[in-house]
């Protein structure tokens, strides 16, 4: 795996060790349980797999690359670099300026850029229609890109399933930066229509077994599909596509239930003609995480505290799992821990952030589950150990450290 060179504040002695000693006692990533840290009356079940993924170092790697290389040039970022604060603040106080907010609205209007201006693409890629404007005004778009590799294997197979005739069904939140962009790749080959849930999946199977009127299908998805959409023709042979910081198994739970609908219209000794497989667009890191989530949810604990941005899919996908066994808690960083009384905690459902009192249990020992989505620093996750340990007037040796 490629070392990125990324700045040193974002690396952590505690993390990075912990990472370190799970690669060698498990270099294929086969076991997804969690490790156990041990701070006297405190310890920390510690994600096997969470964190900076592949394509959010790559993505920081070139973004600063960006910055040392082009003294005294204008840099500017389309939008959010990943979806961490703290990362996009720190890109910010090099001069770098955004463009567009997440939801796409122009901040910086397009006839402000020049050709020698240098534009870094994010790590969820862009859209064609904004490379092409981008490209009229004579900036290079090449020399910072930074899509994720693992959105780009999504684009190129929709690409392929367009080739053969497919719709892509996009597994995904149709106003995120990544759906926009794999939304615009897509319809460039195929019909193109995005889902956020299995309810939605299902009024697709409705469309496909009759139930469902061409009219009433157009007005439930209004805004999410391709110019031109008509299911008659278009919902004959599909293929699915993920968002690569959705769930996972959400994304294999909606493909197997259409492939169901196609072999009840259709039968099963003709179903690759009707859906393809397309298991191989599923994002490793996301996976990974989500499975380690999993892990955690096998063993018990007080409570759980899940580290990241707010507007962060994939990490809030990891509160929705911890949820279903765990009180938890989703935190910016160590900054939301006033006391061991008090934290700030962001609440997915109200998409609002709430003040929690007596969140840490008076008892002899306590046991946390601690986790963070794939764009938090590791030295945010530390700065959260080293909070509440102090805060319980724990001062731990870290250069002694080992996993139970």
């Amino acid at each position: 795996m490629k070392k990125f060179e990324i700045p040193e504040f974002y690396r952590s002695p505690i993390i990075s060790k912990v990472k370190a000693m799970r690669k060698v006692q498990d270099p294929r990533k086969k076991d997804f349980t969690p490790t156990l840290l041990q701070f006297g009356k405190i310890e920390f079940l510690i994600a096997r797999h969470f964190g900076f993924c592949y394509g959010v170092e790559n993505a920081i790697e070139i973004a600063y690359k960006a910055v040392y290389n082009n003294p005294g040039k204008r840099i500017f970022l389309l939008s959010q670099m990943i979806h961490n604060p703290g990362v996009n603040e720190d890109l910010q106080s090099y001069g770098i300026e955004f463009i567009q907010d997440t939801q796409g609205k122009q901040l910086i209007p397009w006839n402000e850029l020049k050709a020698d201006d240098v534009v870094i693409i994010p790590a969820f890629g862009t859209t064609l229609e904004i490379e092409q404007k981008l490209t009229e005004i004579g900036v290079d778009v090449k020399a910072y890109n930074t899509t994720c590799p693992f959105v780009e294997k999504v684009w190129n197979r929709s690409e392929t399933l367009g080739q053969s005739a497919h719709t892509i069904i996009i597994h995904g939140k149709h106003d995120h930066e990544e759906t926009r962009a794999t939304f615009s790749h897509s319809n460039s080959n195929a019909p193109t229509l995005v889902i956020k849930n299995l309810t939605e999946a299902k009024k697709i199977s409705e469309f496909i077994q009759g139930d469902l009127t061409e009219e009433t299908f157009l007005t439930y998805f209004k805004g999410k599909y391709s110019e031109g959409f008509t299911p008659t023709k278009d919902l004959l042979k599909i293929g699915v596509v993920n968002q690569t910081t959705m769930l996972a198994s959400e994304t294999q739970e909606i493909t197997e239930f259409l492939r169901q609908t196609m072999i009840s219209k259709y039968g099963e000794t003709s179903i690759k003609n009707y859906i393809a497989d397309t298991r191989d667009t599923l994002c490793y890191a996301t996976n990974d995480n989500q499975s380690a989530t999993l892990g955690l949810l096998e063993k018990d604990a007080d409570f759980a505290i899940v580290v990241g941005g707010y507007n962060s899919s994939n990490t809030t996908h990891l509160v929705e799992l911890l949820e279903e066994k765990f009180k938890t808690y989703f935190i910016l960083s160590e900054k939301n821990i006033s006391s061991l009384k008090t934290l700030t905690s962001f609440n997915i459902h109200d998409k609002k952030e709430e003040e929690v009192t007596a969140f840490f249990p008076q008892k002899d020992k306590t046991r946390i589950i601690l986790t963070s989505g794939a764009s938090c620093p590791d030295a945010v996750v530390d700065a959260v150990i080293v909070k509440i340990l102090n805060l319980a007037g724990i001062t731990p040796d870290f250069e002694k450290l080992t996993l139970a």
